[in-house]
């Protein structure tokens, strides 16, 4: 009789240690399903700190969120995806483009620093601003062109005139908006994306694609 209990025991004891195993088994994986890899904690927590697209002029346009800011340990931002920066990060979802197509740490530290800015005629500082005002900083601060002028101005400064598909950054881009002649100007950045202070929202990014600006659009120049 004894021998018989010290058997059950036995296959009593090894069915519980082999419960236990599959218990500590499925525990281990949910917890490492459960656990997101490194380019997935990297989106979210860069999404985390995109604002969703807002609304200009019946059209789309791209909102900024002052919690992500440029940093300024860099002047020239690295081709690879590995070493990039939040704000490449940040930017490339606004312009909608790659990471890698986002090196520009000049132009966008300003674009940082002068988005939101309200739109004022004739203003030319932070406290207010308009396009062709916003452009000549720009065009001085990261490019260096000393420009002057208002938009009608600068589209006769241009040295060549340029079609939509042919605009790379640091163009400007030319609107004819309820006039005969030039009324706005703004600079080009990548993929149809152009930054420029607007009447209704002050310094922003806007898209050429957009129906507001498509109907005005006036064509390109690069100095």
């Amino acid at each position: 009789m004894m021998s018989i209990k010290g058997h059950l025991w036995m296959k009593l004891s090894v069915c519980a240690m082999a419960l236990g195993s599959c218990s500590t088994i499925k525990k281990s994986t949910v917890k490492h399903g459960n656990t997101p890899t490194v380019s997935e904690s990297r989106r979210i927590t860069f999404l985390d700190h995109i604002n969703t697209p807002g609304r200009t002029h019946g059209s789309s346009s791209y909102n900024n969120n002052k919690n992500v800011s440029i940093g300024k340990n860099v002047t020239y931002a690295s081709a690879n995806l590995e070493n990039a920066q939040s704000w490449q990060f940040k930017y490339a979802q606004l312009l909608d483009v790659p990471v890698e197509n986002v090196l520009n740490y000049n132009l966008y530290n300003f674009i940082e620093e002068w988005w939101g800015t309200p739109y004022r005629l004739g203003g030319k500082t932070r406290d207010g601003i308009d396009c062709s005002g916003f452009v000549n900083t720009l065009m001085s601060a990261v490019f260096q062109y000393a420009l002057t002028g208002n938009s009608v101005e600068l589209y006769s400064k241009v040295r060549q005139h340029l079609k939509e598909r042919d605009l790379r950054e640091g163009d400007l881009v030319f609107f004819k908006i309820h006039h005969k002649r030039i009324s706005h100007v703004g600079i080009y950045l990548d993929n149809d994306k152009f930054v420029h202070a607007s009447t209704s929202n002050g310094v922003m990014i806007s898209d050429l694609n957009e129906p507001y600006w498509k109907r005005y659009f006036a064509g390109g120049g690069r100095l």
